[in-house]
């Protein structure tokens, strides 16, 4: 569990900007560990720059810190110097190869339900893959083998001049491999074998074991020392692609080109170390190298090939795991993106050796990065870094965010505000770089913004498509045993058939909402064969987040005893077809402050509604300073179900486009009607707000003659209101004004389906705006004949509106104005506010 923790921790760093850093040293040219910089610095024209960059390029690998990793002092200056640090390397150890781990159940056997958030995710990221074009993918590989290179390459940092090309490659590799598990969809099967035989073809043609979008000559100016961008960060991304191929579609072919792979990577090595001495390799690691000790430990799991060993022993960076091994909390300025997969592979070291050492080493990480360096997402780093710990109130920026039952009630949280949030609603191959976090702002207009299908292909792009295709890896978990265990670390609407209980388990999640206070679980348990079940044991995570207290537990009705939160509920027994444990689980609304130890930011802090992060609908304001003593409860209100049917946008047809009403700031105007989710959708959406009596649901005959207000979307509690002839409309608080109430009637220019909104207070003087693009909205009298140009200018249609509410919605009373909280998985553009001053 704690590596499947690791890993989510790297796919949740998903941004980039220019900070001060450190490697190992301060040496390396602090900046130039900046993904963005390096490519920047790829495209420009401006070669003074560039120069002025890496003018200083040098590594140091001098760390009072590197000696106290088993193996550090080893020297290679010849074949005998080789054989004795190999043999010194791979002696024995004593170790025991740890036997009590759970496991991860195949993601063959796991399957999401299509419907829920998860395989409505899942079917965006498949529909993504089989977009990609496997010409235009292995267009830089044939390149670098002199192939025929038909279609055109792929741009951003895929294109033919960025030395990482080719990164993306790889994790499309995996992605596919671990989509192809979970889906068995044959399109997606038949083009992630083509793209391994296209590169079959370019590894054989250049003969030796070889196989990257770049020539070799990139990895002659690593092993200088000269300036290069993360050459090894790809190779890594390229043989966890093959490995995976193996390991989830069981392609020979891919086992066999990334053994050939790690030969040739070994004998570079080896070189190295010859010609200079292994401090020297060590030295060279400050340049990023991805996972190169992670993938090479699950290679050796499979080979048991002592090489393949040895190499992934000389990718664990000394100078870095040292910090830790020796419990050290001094990872502030590190480049997180550069570090975490090292971690990741430590973990790797201590589930395939049993080092000990290595599983402290994990454990010590996460330790120091969630006590002091997490945000309420999850994430972790700002642009790239890992800033001072502590004080994260600092850095509440646009380029905040990258993309055991501890751990879990962890993975929960970072799975569900920090993964799901990245991908655009259902819309393939559209993900986001950063995460922001700071007051007021928005997924669309960070550095990056959204990415595009065909011209991104950032880091996180690749992590983005591992992520999604492997969304049924972090639910289910077995224990090995005369009596087996199944653990269910998530809960998740899926269906699993595990193997060792011989038991197919369908769980059903009731979508959470807001008006509602629980989560709803019911887990339906049958034996896979006719025969007598075994006997096996069911265990059902206990989120840290609920509480007893109307907490339930029930085997076909009958009720079981709950364990504490932060626990397990184990059920064990010979289950029999269609057994039934239905669970419920309270959901409280609370607080949580920003990890920062400074007095004056004590009053910085998310909201969160079980495991969900709320956020707020904002334009910057963040103060909500509810009394002292009042819970969240107190002062947040669930957002009613039907209320969804009550939102409506106002509109009127051009000659080429669809205008409607829409929020500008505090005054209403004439603008082009948004795309749903799009940044501007909550502006152009309003709640009708009936006085006369409840509006359940409406149709636009309903509505007519109905005396009602208009509330925006986005700001509960303010409504539309005039301010007499010829003034313009605005938006202000809710004050039972007779300025605020409005009567739809039939449209004044007498066309199908057309209304006007005539003022309560002033008979015949109705909303009016002209056709222009941001005219004013007003309220206009016309006591004598209507003229053709007034009729039009006051008549709308009513359509659904373009925003909705989430099922998880509530309003917040704050201290000048409302907001609407929502998750912030269910965010697309919209200024937001992730923490509060409560």
């Amino acid at each position: 569990m704690l590596c499947f923790v690791l890993h989510l921790m790297l796919y949740l760093l998903i941004s980039c900007d220019f900070v001060v850093s450190k490697e190992c040293t301060n040496a390396f040219l602090p900046t130039l560990s900046s993904h963005t910089l390096r490519y920047e610095l790829q495209i420009t024209n401006n070669r003074t720059w560039v120069n002025e960059m890496f003018s200083l390029y040098y590594l140091d690998h001098s760390s009072p810190w590197a000696n106290v990793i088993p193996g550090k002092v080893l020297r290679g200056d010849d074949e005998l110097g080789w054989n004795s640090m190999r043999e010194k390397m791979l002696g024995s150890s004593g170790f025991r190869v740890p036997h009590s781990l759970l496991k991860e159940l195949s993601l063959h056997n796991v399957r999401l339900d299509r419907d829920s958030i998860h395989g409505r995710a899942q079917q965006t990221n498949l529909d993504y893959l089989l977009m990609l074009d496997v010409d235009r993918l292995v267009w830089s590989f044939r390149k670098t083998a002199n192939l025929p290179t038909p279609g055109a390459p792929y741009g951003g940092w895929e294109a033919p001049n960025i030395d990482i090309r080719g990164h993306f490659v790889g994790h499309f590799l995996s992605a596919s491999a671990q989509m192809w598990a979970s889906t068995h969809n044959d399109a997606l099967k038949e083009k992630m074998s083509a793209v391994v035989l296209a590169l079959f073809d370019c590894q054989n043609k250049m003969g030796t074991g070889y196989l990257s979008a770049f020539p070799s000559e990139l990895f002659d100016r690593f092993e200088a020392i000269k300036p290069v961008w993360a050459p090894y960060y790809t190779i890594h991304k390229i043989m966890a692609g093959l490995l995976d191929q193996y390991l989830f579609a069981s392609d020979a072919r891919a086992l066999g080109m990334v053994t050939w792979m790690a030969d040739y990577f070994y004998n570079r090595v080896r070189n190295v170390i010859l010609k200079y001495t292994v401090e020297r390799h060590w030295q060279s690691l400050n340049e990023e190298t991805g996972g190169m000790n992670d993938v090479l430990y699950k290679l050796y799991d499979v080979t048991k090939n002592s090489s393949h060993l040895l190499l992934a022993h000389l990718f664990d960076k000394p100078c870095f795991l040292g910090i830790l091994a020796v419990q050290a909390d001094d990872i502030s300025g590190f480049h997180s993106n550069t570090h975490i997969p090292v971690v990741i592979g430590s973990q790797q070291r201590y589930e395939i050796t049993g080092d000990p050492l290595y599983r402290e080493i994990g454990r010590f990480f996460l330790d120091v990065v969630n006590s002091s360096h997490a945000y309420a997402t999850g994430g972790t780093s700002e642009s790239e870094f890992w800033q001072e710990p502590n004080r994260l109130a600092n850095y509440l920026q646009t380029e905040t965010e990258e993309s055991y039952t501890v751990y879990a009630d962890y993975y929960e949280r970072a799975f569900t505000n920090g993964v799901l949030s990245i991908q655009r609603g259902t819309e393939p191959g559209v993900m986001i770089y950063t995460l922001p976090l700071g007051h007021g702002q928005s997924k669309a207009v960070s550095q990056h913004g959204w990415g595009t299908k065909d011209n991104s292909f950032w880091c996180c792009y690749g992590t983005g498509i591992e992520s999604f295709s492997k969304l049924g890896d972090s639910i289910y978990f077995e224990e090995e045993g005369q009596v087996p265990g199944i653990y269910v670390i998530q809960y998740i609407s899926s269906s699993v058939y595990w193997v060792s209980g011989d038991v197919l388990l369908v769980q059903k999640v009731m979508p959470v909402v807001s008006w509602d206070n629980h989560l709803h679980v019911t887990l339906t348990v049958s034996p896979r064969q006719q025969t007598e079940a075994k006997r096996s044991t069911l265990n059902l995570r206990m989120p840290i987040w609920t509480y007893l207290d109307g907490a339930t537990a029930t085997l076909n009705k009958k009720q079981l005893p709950l364990p504490s939160p932060g626990s397990f509920l184990s059920v064990t027994r010979k289950w029999r077809t269609n057994d039934i444990i239905s669970l419920t689980l309270p959901m409280s609304i609370r607080t949580e402050a920003i990890k920062d130890d400074r007095p004056e930011y004590s009053h910085d802090k998310a909201i969160l509604y079980g495991p969900y992060l709320l956020v707020g609908l904002s334009d910057g304001d963040y103060h909500l300073n509810p009394k002292p003593a009042d819970p969240p409860s107190g002062w947040m209100t669930p957002v009613p179900a039907e209320y969804n049917s009550h939102l409506i946008s106002l509109t009127r047809e051009s000659e080429d486009s669809t205008l409607s009403l829409k929020k500008n700031k505090t005054s209403i105007v004439l603008d082009h009607l948004p795309e749903p989710g799009a940044n501007h959708s909550v502006h152009a959406t309003f709640r009708i707000v009936t006085k006369d009596r409840y509006l359940n649901n409406f149709t636009t005959r309903e509505i007519m003659g109905r005396a009602v207000m208009l509330e925006p979307f986005d700001h509960p509690g303010m409504v539309l209101m005039h301010n007499g002839e010829n003034e313009n409309l605005e938006v202000q608080p809710d004050s039972d004004h007779s300025y605020s109430v409005f009567r739809f009637v039939e449209g004044l220019d007498y066309k199908e389906g057309s209304v006007s909104l005539e003022s309560s207070s002033h008979k015949s003087c109705f909303v009016y705006s002209e056709h222009e693009i941001g005219a004013a909205v007003k309220l206009k009298c016309c006591l004598k004949s209507l003229d053709k140009r007034f009729k039009e200018a006051a008549s709308f249609r009513v359509r659904e509106g373009v925003s909705k509410y989430d099922p998880i919605s509530f309003t917040a009373k704050g201290s000048t104005r409302n907001f609407l909280m929502q998750p912030i998985l269910s965010i697309r553009d919209e200024n937001y506010n992730v923490y509060f001053s409560i």
